[in-house]
Order: structure tokens, then sequence, then C-alpha cells
């Protein structure tokens, strides 16, 4: 599409050159021919002879210029003439002087900065993020590549550096502390008995799920002689006498609440006093790092991960998509009005610019030296003509024109003196 794009700009600055060069020609023609025209006229007539020295004065200027202009790109007629074809000739020195000229005036870092602080770049981001419609197209580009990155993950690799990440921080980590802080946490709030709650109603979820294999373990260990529906009456009892325990629990004033409250105090207590209990803990925490269970663990986590983030990021109706297209947007309208943001984004990417491209600014000139000495003479001349050529043909009109306007002064001149 870019090539394209090239493609057709390129073929516009031709056509415009064309008609350019066809103009100056055109002039430059007209000038001769009002030149010779005049000699088969009575040369006594004073504005004839008026218009002869214009016309000549004209045609000297613009061939004088159009030489001049040729002999930029080429060698006037096809001959080697000294000092023409100039850029072909000193392709390596533009090069050099491009990329010279790019290195001190472009990527000087005094510049980059003042530039990027009078040109607000967090500002204009912000602005931009700020469209929906462009806070969209970043999600879905970040989104699109998504995929292939969670895909390009080693799973192996991937548990391993999880493992000793994790490995490494809690082997440096005192656990107790933040049991403690959790426990209180949970205390205070109360989320403790939440948490009785949910236990309470997974235990009636699994007797619920289980009561076939409650039946048979019963039938199981019963003596022979017992009638099978004498064992399901049992089991039945014993099933109907659990939920009953359960539903009695779901009461926050049952006494067995209160004792799971005075647990969990003495535990706080033990923790933070007992270094027999703190001790119990890290060995705890030491034989979780080497279980051979943890890795099972990781292997399971990072594949629900990875599939979460699959689903969330092929679904074109996915949360996901929504809330990072909402969290851009709400990006963009920070930056656009918290000037203090602006300001520590500016700096950043100031840093950022001057630290990855400041340091190798030598290197990009001497890069784009490198590209213009690799171009072959033809596409060098070619490139400049199409950028400035169409500029040049004004040089060789006004050539034309001024040369025939000094023509004329300089024959009323004459023609007032003698």
């Amino acid at each position: 599409m870019l090539d394209t794009l090239d493609q057709e700009r390129a073929e516009l600055k031709r056509q415009s050159l064309r008609r350019h060069r066809a103009f100056a020609l055109g002039l430059l023609l007209l000038a001769g021919a009002i030149f010779v025209a005049t000699h088969y006229i009575e040369p006594s007539n004073f504005w004839i002879q008026l218009l002869r020295a214009g016309a000549e004065a004209g045609l000297i200027g613009g061939l004088a210029d159009w030489f001049a202009v040729t002999a930029l790109f080429r060698h006037p007629f096809g001959l080697p003439i000294p000092h023409t074809a100039i850029i072909p000739r000193n392709k390596e020195r533009i090069g050099e002087g491009l990329g010279s000229f790019v290195e001190q005036n472009f990527l000087d870092p005094r510049v980059i900065g003042e530039r990027m602080r009078e040109g607000n770049v967090a500002a204009r981001i912000g602005r931009w993020m700020e469209d929906e419609d462009n806070s969209r197209f970043i999600a879905e580009q970040l989104l699109g590549l998504a995929p292939e990155v969670i895909r390009s993950f080693d799973d192996q690799e991937v548990q391993e550096f999880f493992r000793g990440i994790l490995s490494k921080q809690l082997a440096r980590a005192d656990l107790v502390p933040m049991l403690v802080r959790l426990l209180r946490l949970l205390t205070e709030s109360r989320q403790h008995q939440e948490l009785f709650d949910r236990a309470l109603r997974l235990g009636r979820d699994a007797l619920a799920r289980n009561e076939d294999m409650i039946y048979e373990r019963v039938e199981r260990r019963s003596a022979w002689w017992v009638p099978d529906r004498v064992d399901r009456r049992v089991a039945r009892a014993i099933i109907e006498g659990v939920e009953e325990l359960l539903s009695d629990l779901s009461d926050h004033k049952h006494p067995m609440r209160e004792r799971f409250d005075d647990a969990t105090l003495k535990l706080i207590e033990r923790l933070e006093h007992s270094p027999r209990f703190r001790e119990r803990v890290n060995e705890v925490k030491r034989q979780l790092l080497q279980s051979p269970e943890l890795n099972t663990t990781f292997a399971s986590l990072w594949q629900e991960v990875q599939r979460l983030l699959l689903d969330g990021v092929q679904h074109p109706d996915s949360e996901l998509r929504s809330t990072l297209t909402h969290s851009l947007r709400s990006l963009g309208s920070t930056l656009n009005e918290n000037e203090e943001a602006q300001a520590r984004l500016n700096r950043r990417l100031e840093n950022v610019v001057s630290g990855f491209i400041v340091p190798f600014r030598a290197q990009i000139g001497k890069f784009i030296a490198s590209v213009v000495r690799d171009w072959d003479t033809r596409t060098v001349t070619e490139r400049v003509e199409l950028e400035v050529g169409r500029d040049l043909q004004y040089i060789r009109v006004n050539g034309t024109l001024v040369g025939a306007l000094a023509g004329c002064v300089l024959f009323l001149i004459s023609h007032a003196i003698w």
C-alpha cells in the first residue's frame, strides 16, 4: 500500500516537472522566435529595436540558466564539460553532508528537547486517544497482536520463569507479618465469617453431589446380614444429620461461630509472639517451594491464564476489548486535562528520545550517508530533481524574463545616451 502511494506521488511530481519544463522551454523558444522575427522587420523602428534587444537578452539569460540548471543533474547535450553533472559526481559528498546536517541540526539534544516541549506531545496524544474511534483502533491493534505473542511463549519456560521469580520472592519474604495483617483485616471486616459461610456452602454442595457414594460406603462397611434398606436409612440419617449441622452453623449466633472467632484471634496471637509457630510457617514455605506439585500448579495456572487471555482477545464482544478501549480513552482524557500528567509524560518521552536516539546520532548520520552512497547515480539524480526540479524551472523562467527586462533597460539607457 505504501509503495503504491509513493509511486503515485512520484508520478504526480514527474508530471508537474514536465509541465514546468515545457513552460520554461516555451518561454525560451518565444524569446528566440521574437529575436529571429525582428531581423526580418525594418531595424530603424525604435520599438522593433527595443523588442529585439529584450528578446536577445532574454534568450541569452534563458540559455544561461538552462545550462546552469541542467549542469546540476547531467552533462548538457551529453558533453563532458567541466563542472557539470554536479550531483551525480558528488553523490558521496552529498550523502555525507546530508547525514551530517541531520545529525547536527535534527538530532541535537537541545533541539529535540525544545521541539518536544513546544509541541506538548503528551497533550496531542491525549486528544487523539480521547476519541473513541482512535482508542478502539489502538485496542484492536494490540489485541490483534496478542494471540501470536501469547502463543509464542514456551509453556515450560513461562512456568520456570514465574516459578523462579516466586521462589526468590517467597524465599526472601517473611510471610508471618503478611499473614497477621491479612487475618486482622479479615477479622476486623468480619470477612472471616463470610469465608466460614462459603465453606459451609461448599460442604452442602459436596454432600449433595456425593450422596450415592455415601450410600455405597455405608453398605460396604455394614455387616452382610444387615438389609440394604436399613443401610440406606442409616446413610440417609447420616446425610440428614450433617445437613442439619451445616444448617445450624449458618446461624451467626451459633457457639461454634464464636469458637471460630476465638480460634482466629489465638492464631493471630501465636503468629505474632510464638517463635516456634513462626518457624513452622517458614518450614511450610520451604516445603512448598521444593514440592513438585508447585510445577503442576504453575502449569495449570498458566494454561488457564492463556485460555482466558485468548478467549478475551479473540472474541469480538469480549469484556477485555471494551475495557481496554475504555481505559485508553480514560488515559487520553487524563493526559488532555491534567497538566501535571502531561509534564511527566513529556519528560519521559524526552528522556526516551534522548536515551535511545541521541547517543546514536553519529551512527544515524553515517547510515544516511551510506544509504545515499549505495543509491545508483540515476536514482540520486531523479530523486533530487523530482523534489527541487520544479522550482529550478522557475529559475529558467526568471532568467528569460529578467534577461529580457535587463536588455530593454540597457537599450533604453544606451539609446538615451547615444
